[in-house]
């Protein structure tokens, strides 16, 4: 079985989000909790790192790499591997020896800072090259493994263990079966790029609700080698609203034995991955069935300590519900969904005959905004400033939900409108995000249609676009 006992088997974390990249001080914690709970691996590769990807040519000043050189070294004191990776695929001429020195370049420094283990990226880039580099490579994935392969033999000249790793254009099953790189992309991969590089895949999206042994069986078939799990369930660089503190869900402990290795690109926000590294970490070494609720229960008791606050303390049970309105992407915890059910029923019912079934809804709703509202107690301040504006959201929700129970539990005539001067056109609910959210309908399967509120349009005048470059603007992986 692949577990993290295994030394080949990479387990850990990427640090490979569009947002503020984590402090020092953050990722010493995180290798804190790297080390006492068994993962292998850390993977340098934030987007917003300017000189990973957007400007990549050049080399980090003195200050910069002095913070890579003791980041380097305190994984190696932890016993965990630091891999560096690059990402040039925006603006790249893969034919170009200067391009190709500049390469050599970065890694060299990263050699000489401590580094031994490498990875170069072409994830969500445009799927084109210019004319030369057609007429002479002839596909995206042919340029592309020859600049890999290049830079993998320079590397292992240096370093003969060094592990090597690409993230290809299509990194997900969607995207390789809408043609994103060209038709065959992954099967060129999987003759040309040199054996010993590893693959990154993200499961069959971008973001997975379940990844099964067969997806990744499929997927070795056309790598000809196991993929290296980039996992972005609990990834929320898309979406500044929410965050996800649910536990390591949707895959089988069977699926270990068919990957390389499961790394988690989790949160931006450091304070908020207790749950989703600790988790991931038992799931890594579990024997038998996955229990996602009991690992995510378990963490969470160990998490609360960090919500001390300065008066009385907070209930598990209070954290448990809050955390369960943060879940997971495709599912909200069931305490959480229980609590939705009751709400969506009462309104969905004539208020005449709400009875004491209002009063039980209200107190539970005024429940989850008082545990909102007492986060500002919080000692830990970097956590509570992560949560604060995503919960000040919640809180608010939870405050208007409360009044409108009141006021239709109060004998009313049926014309009586209710209104809160707290929550006026506008100053909530507005800006033009939210405007233009209104305007277009997800239905159930995934289509867009144009919402009730804005103007009919057929869907034969709806311009279906084809090209799969389109995934080139999604911001993951």
């Amino acid at each position: 079985m692949a577990t993290s006992d295994n030394a080949r088997f990479m387990a850990g974390v990427i640090e490979g989000f569009y947002g503020p990249p984590w402090s020092p001080s953050e990722r010493l914690e995180l290798l804190g909790w790297m080390g006492r709970w068994g993962l292998n691996t850390y993977f340098y590769a934030p987007k917003d790192d300017l000189k990973h990807r957007t400007i990549w040519r050049e080399l980090y000043d003195g200050t910069e790499a002095a913070v890579l050189r003791d980041l380097i070294r305190a994984c190696d004191e932890r016993g965990i591997r630091f891999v560096y990776g690059l990402g040039p695929g925006l603006d790249i001429s893969y034919r170009s020896e200067a391009d190709l020195a500049a390469l050599k370049a970065r890694f060299q420094q990263m050699l000489e800072l401590g580094c031994d283990d490498f990875a170069l990226l072409f994830d969500d880039l445009p799927d084109r090259m210019d004319a030369a580099d057609v007429a002479r490579w002839g596909s995206l994935a042919a340029a592309q493994c020859h600049v890999v392969n290049t830079l993998f033999a320079w590397t292992r000249q240096q370093r003969p263990h060094t592990r090597f790793l690409f993230c290809p254009t299509p990194y997900c099953d969607r995207m390789e079966t809408a043609g994103l790189g060209g038709q065959g992309y992954l099967a060129t991969v999987g003759r040309e790029l040199a054996e010993p590089v590893e693959v990154f895949w993200t499961g069959p999206e971008i973001i997975s609700r379940e990844i099964t042994v067969e997806q990744a069986q499929r997927l070795q078939g056309l790598l000809r080698r196991r993929p290296l799990l980039w996992d972005n369930l609990h990834a929320n660089d898309y979406d500044g609203r929410r965050f996800y503190c649910g536990p390591y869900a949707g895959r089988a402990p069977g699926l270990r034995a068919e990957l390389s290795g499961i790394l988690t690109n989790p949160n931006t926000e450091f304070s908020l991955n207790y749950i989703p590294i600790r988790t991931l970490s038992e799931f890594i070494r579990c024997e038998g069935t996955w229990e996602p609720r009991a690992a995510y229960l378990s963490a969470f008791q160990e998490w609360q300590a960090s919500f001390a606050t300065v008066g009385r303390p907070l209930e598990l049970s209070d954290l448990v519900l809050l955390g369960d309105c943060y879940y997971l992407p495709f599912a909200e915890g069931p305490e959480a969904e229980a609590l939705y059910e009751r709400i969506r029923g009462l309104l969905g019912s004539d208020p005449a005959g709400w009875g004491e079934q209002a009063g039980e809804v209200r107190r539970q709703v005024v429940r989850l905004r008082e545990v909102c509202a007492r986060l500002a107690e919080l000692r830990g301040r970097p956590l509570f400033h992560a949560l604060s504006r995503r919960l000040w959201e919640l809180r608010e929700e939870m405050d208007l939900l409360e009044r409108f129970l009141q006021f239709h539990s109060e004998k009313r005539l049926p014309s009586d409108l209710f209104h809160s001067d707290f929550h006026l056109p506008g100053t909530y609910r507005g800006g033009m995000a939210a405007r233009l959210q209104s305007l277009l309908a997800v239905q159930p399967d995934g289509s867009l249609r144009p919402s009730d509120g804005a103007a009919a349009i057929p869907d034969s005048s709806i311009p279906h676009c084809p090209n799969p470059a389109r995934f080139a603007s999604v911001p993951r992986a």
